[in-house]
């Protein structure tokens, strides 16, 4: 069975929105390295619609800036959560209807891992599903101040943290599986 793996940027207040406005100060090689383990260990991509819309206008154009990683996200499949895209061209699926139980049957097929990028509604589906294997939350050493937050208004849920990564540049990754209190420390 294949694993979903949501991978996150976020600041230290929380905030998830316009990651791509106060993250970029911190992505450096180690950032680089992190990144491309993750990729590379997944064979397809799930994605909202807007993060596919903003993937789609930018990762095309930037095969000869990065390279390999670059090859690897506009080919990788990618399957969209949307009930209002009509078209998808960048290598894409668009997952219309019950999208926990297409996800499901996504993560039943054989292959690497199922790479989750972006914020959002479909972080609160995934979530109230428990299809989640693994949340990869990039903590950038910034307060943004205002915004959205990951997961606003979802319930009380326990995670079990089985990893932790510092970088150099002050962003720590914390990685969580499902998990529940009543679990030993």
């Amino acid at each position: 069975m294949r694993k979903l793996i949501e991978s996150t940027f976020m600041s230290i207040d929380g905030v998830i929105s316009s990651a791509e406005k106060w993250s970029a100060p911190y992505w450096d090689e180690e950032y680089s390295a992190y990144a491309r383990e993750l990729l590379f260990a997944s064979d397809a991509l799930l994605l909202g619609r807007e993060t596919y819309e903003g993937f789609a206008r930018s990762w095309p154009r930037l095969e000869s800036v990065e390279g390999d990683y670059a090859v690897r996200m506009n080919t990788l499949p990618k399957y969209v959560a949307s009930r209002t895209l009509t078209e998808a061209t960048w290598n894409a699926t668009i997952i219309k209807g019950d999208v926990p139980d297409e996800v499901a049957k996504l993560k039943q097929q054989p292959g690497q891992n199922i790479l989750k990028f972006g914020t959002g509604e479909l972080d609160t589906t995934l979530l109230e599903h428990r299809l989640v294997d693994e949340y990869h939350l990039w903590i950038c050493p910034v307060v943004a101040g205002s915004g959205g937050r990951l997961l606003d208004g979802i319930d009380t849920t326990h995670l079990k943290l089985v990893k932790t990564t510092t970088f150099a540049s002050g962003v720590v990754v914390l990685t969580y599986t499902p998990g529940d209190a009543s679990q030993g420390r």
